[in-house]
C-alpha cells in the first residue's frame, strides 16, 4: 500500500472517530448520574490513540473537550469562565495524549494490557485534572455544595459526591470494551500488514 493511500485511510478513520466523539459526548450530556454526565467517549479516543499515536489521541481528546465546553459546563461557567475553560480543555486533551503514550510504550510487550492501561489512564487523567481544576478554581463553591449535601469534608464530596459513581460507571464501560477495542486494533493492523 502506498503512502498516499495509507494517509487517506488514516484521515478517513480520524474523521469517523472525531464524529463518533462528537456524537457520543453530545448524547452523554443527556445521561447523568447526579449533576454530571457520563463520558462515553474514552473508547474512540483510545482507539484513535492506539491506531495513530499521540497526535490522534491528543486531537480526539481536544474534540471531546470542545464538545464538553458547549454541552456540559454551564454550572462551572457561572462561577469561573477561565477556570472552566482551562480545566475542561486540559482534562480531555491530556487524557487522549496520555492514553497514546501508555499504549505506545506497552503495545509490543502485551497488546491487551496496553489497551486496558491506556483506557484506564485516559479516564484517570480526565478525572484527576477535573478534580485538580475543582480544587484550584472552584473550591469555595464546592465547599458550599458539600455542606449542603451533608458532607463535612469537601475532598470526600469531590471524590464520592461529585465523581464517585460517575467514575466507576465510566471505568466499567472502558474496561468492558477494552477487549473489543483490542479486536478492532488487531483487525485493522492485520489488514495493514496483509495489504503492504
Amino acid at each position: 500500500m502506498n503512502k498516499t493511500s495509507e494517509k487517506t485511510r488514516m484521515l478517513t478513520a480520524m474523521g469517523i472517530l472525531t464524529a463518533i466523539v462528537v456524537v457520543l459526548q453530545s448524547m452523554a450530556s443527556v445521561i447523568k448520574l447526579g449533576a454530571f454526565s457520563i463520558a462515553l467517549v474514552f473508547v474512540p479516543i483510545v482507539v484513535g490513540a492506539a491506531l495513530y499515536g499521540w497526535k490522534a489521541g491528543t486531537w480526539l481528546g481536544f474534540v471531546f473537550s470542545v464538545v464538553v465546553m458547549f454541552t456540559d459546563t454551564a454550572l462551572f461557567m457561572a462561577i469561573s469562565p477561565v477556570g472552566t475553560i482551562v480545566t475542561v480543555m486540559l482534562k480531555g486533551t491530556l487524557a487522549g495524549f496520555c492514553a497514546a503514550l501508555v499504549y505506545t510504550a506497552l503495545e509490543k510487550k502485551n497488546g491487551w494490557l496496553a489497551i486496558v492501561l491506556a483506557a484506564l489512564v485516559c479516564q484517570i487523567v480526565n478525572k484527576a485534572i477535573f478534580l485538580l481544576g475543582c480544587a484550584v478554581f472552584f473550591y469555595p463553591t464546592i465547599s458550599e455544595w458539600a455542606a449542603s449535601a451533608g458532607f463535612e469534608n469537601t475532598v470526600l464530596y469531590l471524590l464520592f459526591g461529585m465523581t464517585g459513581l460517575n467514575s466507576l460507571v465510566e471505568l466499567g464501560i472502558n474496561l468492558c470494551l477494552s477487549t473489543a477495542i483490542e479486536r478492532i486494533l488487531n483487525a485493522v493492523k492485520g489488514r495493514r500488514v496483509r495489504a503492504s
